[in-house]
This record gives C-alpha cells, structure tokens and sequence, in this order.
C-alpha cells in the first residue's frame, strides 16, 4: 500500500524563524514609519532580537498562525520600550512572558485599538518579504535553513509528498527549489489562502487517485492537530507531532498522551518519507 504525506511547512521542513522576524521589522517599518523615527539601530536590534526568541516561543505556545500577526508583535514590543509612542492599553507593563501567555486575547484588542486590517498586513507582509527577495536574495535565502535531512528525504521520498502550510506558496515554492533542489508541482501544495488545514485534508482524502493510501498528517502545531481529531471525517489520518519544530516539551507531553498522536523523531521522519 502507498502512503501519502501532507506536511507542514515551517517547523517542519523549515525553520524560517529569523527570516520571519527580520521580515517583520521590515514591514512594520513600512507600516508605521513615524514610529520608528526615534528608534535608534541598538533599540531596532533589541526589537529584532526579542522578535525572534518571541517567534519562536509563539509558535511553540503555539499561537502565531500566520506571519501578518509578527507585525502586531513588533509594533506591540516598541510601545513596550518606548511609553511615548504607546496607542495600546495592553502595552502599559506588559512583559514578553504575559504575551506568550495570553496573544490570543491580546491580538484582537491592539488589532481594533490600532484600527488595522487583517488582509491588508498579509498583503504588506508579502510585498515586503517579495522586495527582500528581489534587493537581496542571497541575504533573504541566507535567513531560512531547511532541517537536517529534510532535503535528502524530499529528493528520495516514494510517497506522495503534499506540503500544506500557512505561509504563501511562492515563498515555499522558493526555498524548495533553493535550498533544497525540490520542485513541488503547484497542485502539491496549499499555501495561504487554501483554507484551513482540516479542509484541506479533506480534499485530499476524497482525491479519487488518493482511494485505498495510507494517510499521514505531520506537523509542530499541537493546536492543528486537535483541531483534526475533532473531525470524524479525518479519522483515517495517521497524525504525528513533530518533536523539532515550534512545539514545547509540555506539548509533546500532552500528545504522547493522546492515543491519535504520535511524536516523531527527525530521523524517523526522513526514514519514513525515503
């Protein structure tokens, strides 16, 4: 029997972490010029520092889901340090341990409080990360890496490989090629824009060239995975949490304590896809 694979992206082939973070310093500084008038270069690298530890652990909470939400996350650590520029009622003594903790109720209020728009950040996240790549693409390629093994297990893999991802398809489409010499044809990949990952997967389980596969899901986020398991029509899925992506060890606990899930090893993983 055949297997097929649908697998995240970021955190899971990837690690974009100091991309994203570098990217959104760029774009909130297109977004919000005035206030970057008084910030000088050692405050601009604290802000891109704490933003790619803040990244990190966000995405091992996990609560980031997509990259529009780094922006938020920037603006919101410059009203931190610099009181005089503040608009949010949140970011009065605020600390990065309370934004791990609670973003998902904070993004909705510095979201109305600073009158922005969803579409219009993911739209300005890749125009900037597409002026990067085109100024500096050795630079921008530089900042991603693809996990060991990964690209090897890509190249060699017998199964039918889907990446299904919430970053936008032409930045994967990229690094692929780039990075690891691996063309995906676009009909193998559900980028942003694709929906949610659960209805994703229903699409691809109901392919008819997909009848009688073995299903396997993989991916860093704990949160996607419940959300799979919620649906009875995704029970055919093998599911497997990744234990070197944006996850935490609390979180591998929880799911090895879930009998849909299983932990999966970087080895494990290339051996698997080969």
């Amino acid at each position: 029997m055949e297997d097929l694979y649908a697998l995240d992206f970021d955190g899971v082939i990837c690690d974009s972490c100091e991309e994203t973070a570098l990217s959104a310093v760029k774009a909130a500084k297109v977004r919000w010029p005035s206030l970057f008038d008084g910030v000088d270069s050692a405050l601009e690298d604290w802000i891109v520092d704490q933003m790619h530890t803040c990244f990190i652990l966000l995405q091992l909470r996990p609560v980031i889901e997509t990259g529009y939400e780094t922006l938020l996350l920037v603006r919101l650590l410059l009203e931190m340090r610099l009181p005089s520029l503040r608009k949010s009622s949140v970011a009065e003594g605020l600390t990065v341990e309370e934004i791990l903790e609670n973003w998902l109720k904070i993004k909705p209020v510095i979201m109305e409080e600073w009158s922005e728009n969803r579409e219009a950040l993911i739209e300005l996240s890749g125009k900037v990360r597409d002026e990067w790549m085109d100024t500096d693409f050795t630079t921008w390629i530089g900042a991603n890496r693809l996990y060991p093994g990964v690209s090897d297990a890509l190249k060699l893999a017998s199964s039918r490989i889907y990446i299904v991802t919430s970053n936008q398809s032409r930045f994967v489409e990229t690094l692929l090629r780039e990075l690891a010499g691996v063309t995906i044809p676009p009909d193998r990949l559900y980028g942003l824009g694709a929906g949610p990952k659960v209805n994703v997967l229903k699409q691809l389980q109901k392919k008819p060239e997909h009848q009688g596969l073995r299903l396997h899901f993989v991916e860093d986020r704990l949160a996607t995975l419940k959300n799979v398991i919620k649906e009875p029509e995704l029970d055919g899925w093998n599911l497997y949490l990744v234990d070197w992506g944006y996850n935490t060890q609390k979180e591998r606990a929880e799911a090895a304590s879930m009998p849909r899930i299983q932990l999966l090893q970087l080895s494990n993983f290339c051996t698997k896809l080969k």
